[in-house]
């Protein structure tokens, strides 16, 4: 098993870094490298399905709740936070508990 090291993690931009200064960030975790590759397919996941749903969006009659790209970036999203919720320090498993940003306990498991 590898060594985890700390990361510090901006979801906005789904940077991913080991250097706690070199830019505004919202999450300290601890994961390995292997963690990190997952973390970082989850961010690639999202960005990828952000642009299938720009496309779509120029298809004025296929709703929010009908589109398949939306589902899509709303998962990765829900994976993201868990993944942070699971390797994350006291100070972001508190933010995300609080924000409710995982629907129940289960998901924060």
């Amino acid at each position: 098993m590898s060594e985890k090291r700390t990361y510090y993690v901006t979801v906005g931009s789904g940077e991913i870094s080991q250097l706690s200064d070199s830019s505004a960030w919202n999450y300290r975790i601890e994961a390995t490298d292997d963690e990190i590759i997952q973390l970082r397919e989850y961010f690639d996941q999202q960005y990828a399905s952000d642009w299938k749903g720009f496309f779509r969006t120029h298809v004025p009659y296929v709703q929010y709740h009908f589109d398949r790209p939306n589902d899509e970036v709303d998962s990765a999203n829900l994976n993201i936070y868990r993944m942070i919720y699971e390797l994350g320090d006291s100070e972001a498993k508190q933010h995300i508990a609080e924000q409710k940003i995982l629907n129940d306990i289960s998901d924060q498991t």
